[in-house]
């Protein structure tokens, strides 16, 4: 037999509240229990869930490891369109400076 007096009074309809509103109940030691969060307000679960990507960790996995699809493949391709404009400038400019000198 448990001893007498030792345990907590339970509480088998305890109502879970969240913003004010009572969302569940079940069973505890406390007769309310408030919570910021929970299954129905939680992004997870209800399926509006953003992945933020600040410091731009994803692109540089998906380019170390060759996960790129048709977007990677596509922005690199202008970048490389923009670095062979740059380059025939420089031979442009070296010819100016020996038809001055």
């Amino acid at each position: 037999m448990p001893k007498a007096d030792i345990h907590p009074t339970w509480y088998p309809d305890a109502k879970v509240i969240c913003n004010g509103e009572v969302v569940m109940t079940t069973g505890s030691t406390s007769p309310e229990i408030h919570v910021d969060v929970w299954s129905g307000n939680h992004p997870f679960y209800t399926g509006t869930q953003k992945i933020l990507d600040t410091e731009g960790r994803v692109d540089r996995f998906m380019r170390k490891y060759g996960m790129g699809g048709a977007d990677a493949s596509a922005e690199a391709k202008p970048a490389k369109a923009d670095s062979k404009a740059a380059e025939p400038a420089a031979p442009a400019e070296a010819e100016a400076v020996a038809v001055e000198a």
